[in-house]
């Protein structure tokens, strides 16, 4: 058995940690610390403490932009956020946040340092900046930069790609390109990349 499938065959392991904590948050306040804590602390089970998770198949979360992290929360409680990680993973995580609790969320995560970048294959990573900063003209793919930020950092909505997995990020690129997870702006930009083109890209990302 592959690492991946271990991996998501434990997701409904978590569900009953989920539903203890769900009923202890009740006890609290919405948007309570103690709310907060206790909804962190399942967060931790898979993104890893503080957010700086150490398996690909989770992101980072540690210096992500606050509001990026809300919209996605509510997106996932909505299940309007519909790619595959979200489906397995987060619908049921996500399904009994409120409002408070997700502000909460997000700003604790927001609030932390972010993880450092790693090395990689500098073929790939010389690639993968190339596109960041200039784009693929010749394919009508725009620079990531424009809109991410010159480092990678995120903005308001748009979120912090620095110092995330490798294999992560490469997969929402694919993701975004066949329209498996929906958002416009981010199909049109990346339908024209190849794969190796993402996971150049991917490859710079988690250098950061």
């Amino acid at each position: 058995m592959t690492r991946k499938r271990t991996l998501v065959l434990a997701a409904p392991a978590l569900l009953p940690a989920l539903l203890l904590a769900v009923a202890c948050a009740e006890k609290a306040p919405a948007g309570s610390d103690a709310e907060v804590a206790n909804t962190e602390h399942i967060c931790s089970s898979c993104h890893g403490f503080d957010g700086k998770s150490v398996s690909p198949t989770f992101p980072r979360l540690a210096g992500q932009q606050k509001e990026y992290l809300e919209v996605q929360l509510k997106a996932f409680r909505d299940k309007t956020r519909a790619d595959p990680h979200a489906h397995t993973y987060m619908w049921g995580m996500a399904a009994k946040l409120s409002d408070p609790t997700i502000a909460g969320l997000a700003s604790y995560y927001a609030a932390k340092p972010p993880a450092a970048g790693t090395a990689d294959a500098a073929s790939d990573v010389a690639e993968g900046a190339k596109i960041f900063t200039e784009g693929v003209p010749a394919s009508e793919v725009p620079a990531c930069a424009a809109c991410h930020g010159d480092k990678a950092e995120g903005n308001g909505a748009i979120p912090r790609l620095a110092g995330q997995h490798r294999s992560y990020i490469a997969e929402q690129l694919e993701n975004f390109s066949s329209n498996a997870r929906a958002n416009e702006i981010m199909h049109e930009n990346s339908k024209n990349l190849t794969s190796q083109q993402i996971s150049a890209v991917a490859a710079y990302l988690g250098t950061l």
